[in-house]
């Protein structure tokens, strides 16, 4: 695996970013005791950080060596300016495509993380609730190659009218010509985002997503919420075959490559023939013949995890790295697993992360991988390139 070609391709990045505020607590107890009404707990420093895709995706590429630009809407308030000088101080430059709004109050959540105890969540939606499609820098989108949106679940415009605002917004963005990517994030069952109608809001999107890369829970929750209740009780697991089934789905609604994120078990990538990938824009693959027909699942690499903050979002910037250096399928999800480990290794999203130098440095020197066992009909591993082959895929048919 190469790190010499040096990328001069632009990945704009779009969508949710708010403020995380974390105070620490040193106080040991369950919650409702430490929380009692009329109580004073008395917390040390707090913590400050960005987060939502934006943040962590967007900073994770540009630490990876991307020419990244990032399009979020904060207010202009106290919270708006420390989004904008945590960013700033990775480089100033990523803020010049941030819409500033003075009329609303920054998007902030406050975790209260007691030790031993479930975390709560004091969550402010802010201008994440009225970014719509205009609100995207078009023009800018014209000068890039690549544009990934994430989180429109928790973005209230998005989810409203059977996603018209969503519809418009990657239909004008692939309309520029630029590749369009599309991340997700949890809806709330119990609330709005839960119950629209995400399966006609996905069908009309997807077919001006090249990239649709969400986990496998959120496609469940939004897709199929039968399988996805089935697989949190523990009566269905998380199968090969169920994978398939699930993208060929996706590759009918009409993206073009799918990658699932799947915790523990590594990621899934499935795409569409020949003919479709030279309809992905300006950051397609160079061959795209290598890139067709292809259906295989990576595992983890073996790391001691710390915290899991933004591992799916750093994930799939180590994902579009490896595209927009135009790597062959096999080495950019086997990137998106090794970046997605170094984040696990810290805290919080973007301190585990290394360079790209650094990070394929560390897969090149036998950064050992759990066995994932996939004894499934049509499944082969492939030692050369350690991954599972299943049997959409082309090589598996040589």
């Amino acid at each position: 695996m190469t790190t010499t070609y040096k990328p001069s391709k632009i990945c704009i990045v779009a969508g949710h970013i708010c403020l995380d505020v974390i105070p620490a607590i040193n106080e040991v107890g369950d919650f409702a005791s430490t929380f009692r009404p009329g109580r004073l707990i008395e917390t040390g420093p707090v913590l400050m950080a960005t987060g939502g895709a934006v943040s962590n995706t967007g900073q994770t590429l540009y630490k990876l060596g991307i020419d990244t630009r990032l399009m979020g809407k904060i207010g202009n308030d106290a919270f708006g300016q420390a989004t904008l000088d945590i960013i700033q101080r990775l480089a100033p430059h990523l803020t010049g495509g941030m819409h500033i709004t003075p009329d609303e109050a920054s998007s902030y959540t406050i975790i209260l993380s007691p030790p031993g105890t479930d975390r709560l969540f004091l969550h402010c939606p802010g201008p994440n609730d009225t970014f719509g499609a205009n609100d995207i820098d078009y023009d800018g989108l014209e000068q890039a190659d690549l544009f990934h949106f994430g989180y429109p679940p928790l973005m209230k415009r998005f989810y409203q009218d059977d996603g018209a605002e969503l519809i418009t917004m990657f239909r004008r963005a692939k309309s520029t010509g630029v590749t369009t990517s599309l991340d997700m994030a949890m809806p709330d069952p119990n609330a709005p985002s839960g119950q629209a109608n995400w399966p006609v809001i996905l069908k009309n999107t997807l077919p001006f997503v090249d990239l649709f890369v969400p986990s496998i829970e959120e496609v469940l929750l939004t897709l199929y919420p039968d399988i996805f209740a089935q697989v949190s009780e523990g009566e269905t697991p998380i199968t090969p075959q169920l994978m398939s089934n699930i993208a060929t789905d996706l590759l009918a609604m009409g993206a073009k490559i799918v990658l699932l994120k799947a915790g523990h078990l590594g990621m899934y990538l499935r795409s569409a023939d020949a003919a479709r990938l030279q309809q992905a824009g300006r950051a397609q693959p160079l061959d795209t013949a290598r890139w067709a027909n292809r259906e295989f699942w990576v595992p983890n690499f073996q790391t001691k995890a710390v915290g899991t903050t933004g591992a799916g979002d750093s994930a799939i910037a180590g994902f579009l790295a490896a595209l927009l250096r135009d790597l062959s399928p096999a080495e950019s999800v086997t990137v998106a697993a090794a970046v997605g480990a170094c984040n696990v290794e810290a805290h919080d999203a973007l301190s585990g992360i290394r360079s790209w130098e650094e990070t394929i440095a560390r897969i090149n020197a036998g950064w050992p991988r759990p066995q994932l066992d996939l004894d499934s009909p049509g499944w082969r591993f492939d030692t050369t390139r350690q991954l599972w082959l299943g049997p959409h895929d082309a090589l598996n048919k040589e």
